[in-house]
């Protein structure tokens, strides 16, 4: 089948647009087979292979099995995730009455949401309850999908700098980038330009409660939420290095199910941990049901690596209270006239502190006492065990001295009576404290994460929403942990844009992926404020003065268009006039029979306009929303030569 498949585009390449980057153009070419059309007929005809396979002789008279061929061209087995591949497999179904639809092996592509009868108020992130867009939620099954995930055309260029919005000439490939439109669409679009680049994914998708400012159906299950996740999740890990990671926010309702799936996408060699954020203090309305529940008082981040390559750098949160065990202060000027003694009473002797006390309550936020062991960490210390015994050994003969042990001619360290001297500088970390990145008591930074202030956030980088919104120090800290200055940040949920923002102030570069409008709250109105030196979130802590530049492009729009006009229509006049438009302009489905269709438009006229929004939209090709890159020189797309000439440098393409 698949030497088939290789003939037939070998047969059709030098035909128009029905072979486009190698791969059948399967619509194009179904719709010329149902029309029986005189070129595919003459040239399937001249074919032994396909004369044999796809022509009956009647009474001498060779007769093309239409049928028959359509379902060769929409074979399962073209494509490289069909059903087929996972056959006999284990894993999370989807549906509770059913054994073989596994998560696996579901490979619906999922547009916008994944339910048909889910009517979603909102869009793609969850942090501004104040929208009424509604979007219809179609699940596409693999036969049809033909070129929907090809790299789109993108338009509306525009950069922005210190000195405000310009027009774009050129592109370097190497710009932060905001881009606007479906999520789903724009990843598979960067795996052109980005596939093995992206050292940091962090996205903070929908959480699927039923309690946020999103108004599911009870439709809006597991599964299907899953579907939705995987399709991108899958793109995305072909978007990191090998070195890369990749961390998702989520609330505890899906944490479990979307960790199988991910342990699936990523493997379970390649699970960092689930980090838990403490993002809220029980209080308040949150209390009202305590007798019935836990209150919840957490999120949850899912952290996975692509590879074993990739490497962290681990982050650390101030102490804070001073460490007892660091009660020895080290005197002396060389290893002959070391000597171990009480901290405290050096410290009296200096008098930073006015009478004898305990080191347990010892004030670590003292300043005459933070000045004095930061600039005395070598020589305050501690001992501790260790597993050296050759070291421990030696160092008991030597009692009540300090040995330095050494091997194969270098120091293995100080020691005093069997045992290591630590010393604290090796616990002065670069931590966060006070909006500031300073040396100080560092604790390591494990898998909970209590630190962070989710309180006061919401009008951070000059944007306001009331909720969800995250801080820009746990981004920061996200950064900080899995990337260096220059790594590509990504995020494909980027709402008001903390990630972008933050990545830019950390030196990073970046790219954004949102498809709603927010107006004055949206992330390239934040990133404006940001290039013009805001001085919220972590400014202060990457000494921020503003500066850097990004720029923006939407994807470009076809059936698209005319599903927003279908959305925006207040009436049944409205829609008929649009469905008018839809015949002379729009791409509809080949399944789709527009003259049968019209001939029953009176009873199209007597359903509701939410059925014939609906109905509308579900016969558009959803393989043409937007342009595809590889058909811009196609004069019925009017493509401008400008937005030509971009994509062409944006792909890096001649």
């Amino acid at each position: 089948m698949q030497n088939l498949q290789q003939d037939l585009i070998e047969l059709l390449k030098n035909e128009d647009n029905l072979v486009v980057d190698n791969q059948l153009n399967k619509n194009k070419i179904i719709e010329a087979a149902l029309k029986v059309e005189p070129f595919l007929i003459s040239l399937l005809i001249k074919n032994d292979t396909f004369k044999k396979h796809f022509f009956q002789e009647v009474e001498s008279i060779l007769v093309f099995d239409k049928i028959k061929f359509q379902r060769f061209v929409n074979n399962k087995s073209f494509l490289p995730d069909s059903y087929t591949a996972f056959k006999n497999k284990i894993g999370l179904a989807v549906n509770d009455d059913t054994t073989d639809n596994f998560i696996k092996a579901k490979n619906d592509v999922v547009l916008v949401w994944p339910h048909k009868d889910c009517v979603l108020e909102g869009g793609q992130t969850k942090e501004d309850q104040k929208r009424n867009e509604i979007f219809w939620n179609e699940t596409l099954a693999p036969d049809s999908v033909d070129r929907l995930l090809d790299a789109k055309a993108f338009t509306n260029f525009k950069k922005y700098d210190k000195d405000g919005e310009h027009n774009v000439t050129d592109l370097k490939r190497d710009e932060n980038l905001i881009l606007k439109g479906n999520n789903l669409l724009v990843l598979s679009s960067l795996l052109k330009t980005h596939r093995g680049k992206i050292k940091l994914i962090y996205i903070d998708p929908p959480f699927n409660t039923g309690n946020d400012s999103f108004k599911y159906n009870d439709s809006f299950n597991h599964s299907t939420w899953l579907t939705f996740m995987k399709n991108r999740l899958v793109v995305a890990k072909e978007l990191l290095k090998e070195s890369g990671v990749i961390f998702i926010n989520v609330d505890d309702i899906e944490e479990a199910y979307l960790k199988v799936l991910c342990d699936e996408i990523f493997k379970v060699d390649n699970f960092l941990n689930v980090i838990a954020v403490k993002s809220s203090t029980p209080s308040g309305t949150k209390t009202a049901h305590k007798d019935k529940t836990i209150i919840k008082q957490k999120d949850l981040i899912l952290a996975y690596r692509k590879s074993s390559s990739a490497k962290l750098n681990p982050q650390f949160t101030v102490r804070e209270k001073w460490d007892k065990h660091y009660s020895r202060y080290l005197i002396g000027e060389s290893i002959k006239d070391y000597q171990l003694v009480s901290l405290t009473d050096v410290l009296l002797k200096e008098n930073v502190i006015s009478k004898k006390t305990s080191v347990g309550k010892l004030d670590i936020d003292d300043k005459k006492f933070k000045n004095f062991y930061l600039n005395n960490s070598d020589r305050i210390c501690r001992l501790q065990s260790h597993k050296n015994k050759e070291a421990e050994k030696q160092s008991r003969i030597e009692v009540d001295k300090i040995y330095e042990h050494f091997k194969n001619g270098n120091s293995q360290g100080l020691y005093y009576n069997g045992q290591v001297v630590t010393p604290l500088q090796q616990s002065i970390k670069k931590v966060y404290k006070n909006q500031k990145f300073v040396d100080d008591l560092g604790m390591l930074l494990c898998d909970f994460w209590w630190d962070i202030d989710f309180q006061n956030t919401q009008n951070e980088g000059g944007v306001s929403f009331p909720t969800a919104k995250k801080p820009e120090v746990l981004l920061s800290r996200i950064i900080e942990m899995s990337t260096d200055e220059g790594d590509i940040v990504l995020d494909f949920n980027l709402g008001s844009g903390t990630t972008a923002c933050v990545a830019l102030k950390s030196g990073r570069k970046f790219i954004g992926v949102e498809q709603m409008d927010y107006g004055e709250n949206d992330s390239v109105q934040r990133l404006k404020n940001v290039i013009s030196g805001e001085q919220s979130g972590v400014s202060k802590a990457y000494d921020w003065q503003g500066g850097g530049s990004f720029v923006y492009a939407e994807l470009m729009e076809y059936n698209q268009y005319f599903i927003n006009k279908i959305q925006d229509v207040k009436s049944k006049e409205d829609i008929l006039k649009v469905w008018e438009e839809m015949q002379a302009k729009a791409f509809i489905s080949y399944q789709f029979d527009k003259d049968i269709f019209n001939k029953s438009l009176d009873a199209f006229k007597t359903a509701s306009l939410e059925t014939m929004q609906q109905y509308l939209i579900e016969v558009l090709d959803k393989n043409q929303l937007y342009v595809n890159f590889s058909e811009i020189e196609d004069t019925s797309f009017n493509v401008s030569e400008k937005d030509r000439t971009l994509n062409y440098s944006f792909y890096n393409n001649k």
